[in-house]
């Protein structure tokens, strides 16, 4: 009986007989541990929850923390967090745990090195790094994360975009462009249009589909049992439908209350900055356009897959309203009470992260913001599941792997913070 097979039964007598598999081809003593395995992008890597570890490169040397200023291409920057949910979900019959996700994964380093793209980082394709754990373990739960970062867009593109429109628009009048030297920066809110077209869309669900594919292919190939339970699981969007009330309007000395469609706003640019959610308004809801097209993107290549391969274990775990009433600035008192990190910035690979940008004037914003262009690793935590964020996915893990129901909906009450599951 396989671990998989125990874990869905639950059966305590099934549990101690053994969590073994039989080796094809290596005789009836030999046996494998049971393992979870974690694959995709930041969202399943644990970026933003701290604690991460140190990641071996495609070249097989182990990288601890490299220093601020290194290249991002470094393998640690995959952010492979001991407090990701893959290590928070509770499994029973799970031996072993391996956490095989990259932050900015993309469907193409499933089956290629990340490096072998722009921007990408120095490890071995991930459908490698699972025939090396296979080799070891018999896979029996694997949860995969993938779709918000392709050819078309990447959720790290999207974020810095509103954020930057945002914070142009609060430190800087419409006649004082000549501040930034790279020429104007659009300070109107983000549309849906902005964050991805549904053409840029259709092109994506096409490209990770195609990408789920090959995981699923080889997972058959190299699983030892041959039975496995793959979770795919979506999206949650770490910001409100609307600011709580402390966020609407600045504080200022004078009384002014200024909202965020008048013509510089550094108060309240700063207040929303310090609360984790610098960002217009008016950009929330296509924001929110953006997640539940990430979901439907996640649901159709669940429901492709599952049709190509009818006599496999899928799961399509939807955790789109996993954080409600816990998203940044959703409430006053915003970070501390929230499931996400809040946006920070450094002045620099220094490795302090500014908690306010109150007093900077609009030559110091932009040279803040630069920093994260320069040295992407010093805002890479930003609107990402913190550690408390990733313990609520791993419970919404915990959820999917145990139901019979191939569609799992990890829903948290915005009050009480309890999960439900339907």
């Amino acid at each position: 009986m396989s671990g998989f097979r125990r874990l869905v039964a639950g059966a305590a007598l099934a549990l101690a007989a053994g969590l073994v598999s039989i080796v094809p081809g290596t005789g009836a003593g030999a046996v494998l541990p049971t393992a979870a395995i974690a694959v995709g992008d930041s969202f399943i890597s644990g970026e933003g929850a701290g604690n991460y570890q140190n990641v071996t490169d495609a070249g097989g040397v182990s990288q601890g923390f490299p220093g601020w200023s290194a290249a991002n291409s470094n393998a640690y920057f995959c952010h492979r967090s001991a407090n990701a949910s893959i290590h928070k979900a509770t499994l029973p019959g799970i031996q072993n745990r391996y956490n095989l996700a990259c932050s900015g994964g993309r469907p193409a380093d499933l089956a290629n090195p990340s490096i072998a793209r722009p921007k990408g980082r120095n490890v071995a394709a991930q459908l490698d790094q699972i025939r090396t754990v296979a080799q070891t373990d018999d896979i029996d739960v694997v949860l995969v994360g993938l779709g918000s970062n392709n050819s078309s867009f990447t959720f790290g593109d999207v974020a810095i975009l509103c954020a930057n429109r945002f914070v142009a628009d609060a430190w800087t009048g419409w006649w004082e462009f000549w501040a930034y030297i790279n020429g104007p920066v659009p300070q109107e809110p983000c549309t849906n249009d902005d964050l991805a077209t549904p053409a840029q869309i259709a092109a994506a669900t096409t490209e990770t589909t195609a990408a789920l594919r090959q995981l699923l292919t080889t997972l058959a190939e190299v699983d030892a049992d041959g039975q496995h339970r793959v979770v795919f699981q979506d999206y949650t969007n770490p910001l409100p439908f609307d600011v709580a009330s402390d966020y609407l309007t600045e504080a200022d000395a004078i009384g002014d209350k200024r909202d965020d469609t008048r013509d510089k706003f550094r108060a309240l640019g700063s207040e929303r900055y310090q609360a984790g959610c610098p960002i217009h308004r008016a950009s929330l809801a296509p924001g929110h356009v953006f997640s539940t097209r990430l979901g439907g993107l996640v649901q159709s290549a669940f429901t492709t897959l599952s049709a190509e391969f009818p006599s496999a274990d899928l799961r399509y775990l939807n955790v789109q309203q996993a954080f409600d009433g816990a998203r940044l600035c959703e409430k006053n008192g915003s970070p501390a009470n929230a499931l996400a990190s809040p946006i920070r910035l450094q002045d620099g690979p220094t490795g302090t992260f500014l908690t306010t940008l109150s007093g900077f004037d609009k030559l110091d914003i932009q040279r803040i913001a630069s920093a994260c262009v320069t040295y992407y690793q010093t805002c890479q935590e930003s609107w990402h599941p913190n550690a408390a964020g990733h313990t609520v996915l791993g419970q919404c893990l915990t959820g999917a792997v145990a139901s019979a129901a191939r569609t799992v909906k990890c829903v948290r009450n915005p009050t009480t913070g309890a999960l439900t599951f339907s």
